[in-house]
C-alpha cells in the first residue's frame, strides 16, 4: 500500500515536472536576465541626449487664445489637458480635447492638437521631416538615419505597441536604435534597441501573455502557476514519505 502511494506520488511529481518544466525554464532565464540587466539601459537612456528645455524669457500667448482659435476648426466640447512642449527648440502648446456631448459617448476618444505658443497659430501634425529632426534630438552625436516608417497602427507584438498614433518611426545606425515620434502629438514616446527587445522577448515568457506580453492576469500564467504550486508540493511530500532520517525521526 504505501509502495503504491509513493509510486502514484513520483508519477505525479514526474508528469508535472514534465508538463511545466520549459516554463520553470523561461521563467528562470527570463529572471535571470532581467536581475542582472540594468533597466535604464533597457530603455535605452544612454542612447538619448540630455532634453532641451524652453528659456524663461520666451513670449508667449494664453492658452485661452489658442483654444478660442481651435473652436473655429473643430468642434471643442470640453479641454483634457494643456502642456506646453519644446518642439525643435520652440514653444508649442499640446491640447488635448473632447468633441461632442459625454451623453452621445463621444468623450471616450481624446483628440489632439498644437499650437505655436508664440503667436496662438495651430500647427498641423508633424511632417516627416519634422518627425526626423525631433528623433535627432533624442540620440547622441553621430547617428545616422537608415530609414523612417510612418505608423498608422501596430499589433500586440509591436515593440511599439500601445501607444499614440500615427507615429514616425526613425531608425538610426551608430548607435542601432528605433526612436518613435508622435505626429499628433509632436513628442518623442520611445527609444528601442536590440536589448530592449531581448527584454521584451523574455518578458513575454515571463508573463505568458503570448498575445500582447504584458497581461499578468491571464488565465494561462494562473494555471501554470497552480501547477507549479503543485510540482513543488508534492516533491515536499514525495520527499517526506521516502525519507529515512524522516522515517527513523518519527519511529522514535
Amino acid at each position: 500500500m504505501i509502495k503504491n502511494k509513493n509510486l502514484f506520488i513520483r508519477r505525479i511529481h514526474r508528469y508535472l515536472g514534465l508538463f511545466i518544466g520549459i516554463q520553470f525554464l523561461g521563467w528562470t532565464i527570463s529572471g535571470l536576465y532581467f536581475s542582472w540587466s540594468d533597466i535604464d539601459r533597457v530603455h535605452g537612456d544612454h542612447l538619448r541626449k540630455l532634453p532641451a528645455f524652453i528659456s524663461a524669457n520666451v513670449s508667449m500667448v494664453s492658452p485661452t487664445e489658442v483654444i478660442e482659435k481651435l473652436s473655429n476648426t473643430q468642434k471643442v466640447d470640453s479641454i483634457h489637458t494643456v502642456h506646453l512642449i519644446s518642439v525643435l527648440g520652440n514653444p508649442v502648446y499640446q491640447i488635448a480635447y473632447f468633441s461632442g456631448h459625454a451623453g452621445e459617448g463621444m468623450h471616450q476618444h481624446v483628440h489632439h492638437a498644437l499650437a505655436d505658443a508664440a503667436t496662438g497659430e495651430l500647427k498641423q501634425a508633424l511632417t516627416k521631416e519634422e518627425g526626423i529632426a525631433v528623433a535627432e534630438e533624442q540620440v547622441v552625436p553621430g547617428a545616422e538615419v537608415t530609414e523612417v516608417q510612418y505608423l498608422k497602427q501596430t499589433d500586440g507584438h509591436h515593440e511599439y505597441r500601445e501607444k499614440p498614433l500615427p507615429a514616425w518611426a526613425v531608425s538610426f545606425k551608430n548607435p542601432d536604435c528605433t526612436v518613435y515620434v508622435s505626429a499628433e502629438l509632436g513628442t518623442f514616446q520611445s527609444i528601442r534597441h536590440d536589448q530592449w527587445r531581448a527584454f521584451d522577448f523574455l518578458w513575454m515568457f515571463h508573463t505568458m501573455d503570448y498575445a500582447g506580453r504584458d497581461n499578468f492576469n491571464n488565465w494561462l500564467l494562473k494555471i501554470l502557476s497552480v501547477f507549479g504550486l503543485l510540482t513543488v508540493l508534492s516533491g515536499f511530500v514525495l520527499y517526506t514519505i521516502s525519507s529515512r532520517t524522516l522515517k527513523k525521526i518519527f519511529a522514535k
